[in-house]
C-alpha cells in the first residue's frame, strides 16, 4: 500500500517581527535611515517545525495533538500547500481537501451554489463530477433555502456547514481539518464526525485531524501524533498518542505532598507567577486522590494576581478517562460573582457536596482561571483523582459500568 502522505525532514522557519501599532510616515523613514547608518545585526528567527518526519497510510485517520504554538497549524498549511517548508518536503498521493479556517477557498460575493464550484474546481474536479455530488452536498449542509444567496450573507456556522459538506462529499482522497469544527454546533459537529468515520471507512479517505477535543479525536481517530514544541513527541494508536499528550500536562505538575499540585509550571500558563498557583485535593474532608461514589471533593486553589480582574471567573472541567467531559461549570453558571485580592497569595475553593460518579477509573480535571479584559487561563489536566469500585446499594452485588456512570443516593424501586 503506499502512503497517502510522506513528510521527511520538513522545517519550517519564520522570522521574528516586532513592530509598533502605528507608525507614521515620518518614523518609517526615521527607522529606513538608522537602517542604513548602523551595523547590520543578525535576524531572529524561530522554528515552528523541526525535522519532522513520519507517514500516513491511505484509509488511517490520524488526529495531530499537542499544546498550543506545537505546530499544528503549520504543518497542516504546509501539507495543503498553502505555505512552503524551510526544510524538506511533503509527499501527497492523491488530492488533498482543506478546512483549516472557516471561508477558506470560498468567495463572499458568490452564492453558496457558486462556491460548491469554486471549491470544486480549486480540488480539481471537473463540473460533471461536481453536478453529480451537488444535491448530496446541499442536502448536507443544511443550507438548501440560502444557497443562492451570496456568501457573505451567511453566518460562520453556515459557511462551516457548507465548507464541511464540499470537503467531506467531493472526491479528494485526502482531507485535512482543522480545530474549525468547533463554530459549528453540536448536532452538526455530531454529523460531520459520523460523515468522517463513512468516507474513511467506506471510501478509504485519509484524515489527518487536529483538535483540542481529546474526545472527538479519540472517537474518529485510529492513530495520533503529538507534536510538542515543532517537533514529533510520538506516533503510535490514538490511544498511546493520548496518553503522552495528557501524561506531558501531570507531569509537568509537581505534587508538592499528598493531593496537592504545584501549578505554576503548568504548560498554559498565561504568565509566570500569577494566576492559578497551586491546588489541593480533599475526599471527605482528607487530602486524598482515590474516593468512593457518592463522596465530597473539596478543591483548594491558590492564585496570585498583581493587578485587579473585572468579573473574575473560576471555572473547572471534570473528565472521564476517555476524555468525555462529565461536568463544566463556572461561578457564573451559579449565578455567584467573585471578588479577588490582589498583592498576595490567596485562597479559593471548589466544592462538590456528592461526587455522584459510579465507573471506577481515572478522572482528569481542568482548571480555568481569569477575566475577558486581563488574562484568561486554561490548564488542561491540571490533575487527576480515581474513582474506586464499591458497592454502592449495599445490596451485595457490583454493577456494570456501562449501564451505571452515575450513582443515586436513595433511589426507590417499589411495588
Amino acid at each position: 500500500m503506499n502512503p497517502a502522505i510522506s513528510i521527511s525532514g520538513l522545517s519550517k522557519r519564520y522570522r521574528h517581527i516586532r513592530e509598533a501599532r502605528y507608525r507614521s510616515f515620518r518614523d518609517v523613514i526615521g527607522a529606513s535611515v538608522k537602517r542604513l547608518l548602523r551595523p547590520l545585526r543578525e535576524k531572529e528567527y524561530f522554528w515552528a517545525l523541526k525535522d519532522v518526519n513520519f507517514t500516513i497510510d491511505e484509509g488511517d485517520r490520524i488526529g495531530i495533538i499537542g499544546h498550543n504554538g506545537a505546530g499544528k497549524s503549520t504543518l497542516l498549511k504546509i501539507i495543503s500547500r498553502i505555505t512552503p517548508p524551510t526544510e524538506g518536503e511533503v509527499v501527497l498521493n492523491g488530492r488533498v481537501a482543506s478546512l483549516l479556517e472557516v471561508g477558506t477557498g470560498f468567495h463572499p460575493e458568490l452564492t453558496g451554489r457558486e462556491n460548491i464550484y469554486l471549491n470544486g474546481s480549486i480540488l480539481g474536479l471537473r463540473k460533471k463530477e461536481i453536478d453529480r455530488k451537488l444535491e448530496e452536498i446541499i442536502d448536507f449542509s443544511g443550507v438548501e433555502k440560502f444557497i443562492d444567496t451570496p456568501l457573505k450573507n451567511y453566518s460562520s456556522g453556515m459557511q462551516l456547514r457548507l465548507a464541511f459538506s464540499v470537503a467531506a462529499h467531493l472526491e479528494a482522497e485526502i482531507i485535512l481539518i482543522d480545530e474549525v469544527l468547533a463554530v459549528g454546533d453540536m448536532e452538526f459537529q455530531k454529523k460531520c464526525m459520523g460523515k468522517m468515520e463513512e468516507v474513511s471507512r467506506q471510501s478509504g479517505r485519509t484524515i489527518v485531524f487536529v483538535s483540542h477535543n481529546m474526545a472527538a479525536v479519540k472517537q474518529l481517530c485510529n492513530k495520533g501524533i503529538v507534536l510538542r514544541e515543532g517537533e514529533v513527541q510520538h506516533s503510535g494508536s490514538m490511544q498511546e498518542a493520548l496518553n503522552v499528550y495528557t501524561g506531558s500536562f501531570l507531569h509537568s505538575v509537581h505534587r508538592t505532598e499528598t493531593a496537592s499540585f504545584d501549578l505554576s509550571g503548568h504548560p498554559n500558563k498565561v504568565r509566570t507567577g500569577e494566576g492559578l498557583m497551586g491546588a489541593k485535593v480533599y475526599m471527605n474532608g482528607e487530602p486524598g486522590e482515590d474516593f468512593l461514589p457518592g463522596s465530597s471533593i473539596a478543591i483548594k486553589l491558590n492564585y496570585f494576581l498583581n493587578t485587579p480582574l473585572q468579573d473574575p471567573e473560576i471555572g473547572i472541567v471534570i473528565k472521564d478517562e476517555n476524555y468525555n467531559p462529565l461536568i463544566g461549570l463556572n461561578n457564573k453558571h451559579l449565578g455567584r460573582p467573585l471578588q479577588f485580592r490582589t498583592g498576595s497569595t490567596q485562597e479559593a475553593w471548589i466544592k462538590i457536596p456528592s461526587l455522584n460518579v459510579y465507573t471506577p477509573g481515572r478522572y482528569l480535571v481542568d482548571l480555568y482561571f481569569g477575566d475577558q479584559y486581563h488574562f484568561y487561563e486554561c490548564l488542561y489536566d491540571a490533575f487527576e483523582f480515581r474513582v474506586l469500585s464499591h458497592d454502592v446499594y449495599n445490596a451485595g452485588i457490583e454493577l456494570k459500568p456501562e449501564w451505571n456512570r452515575i450513582f443515586i443516593p436513595n433511589i426507590e424501586i417499589t411495588a
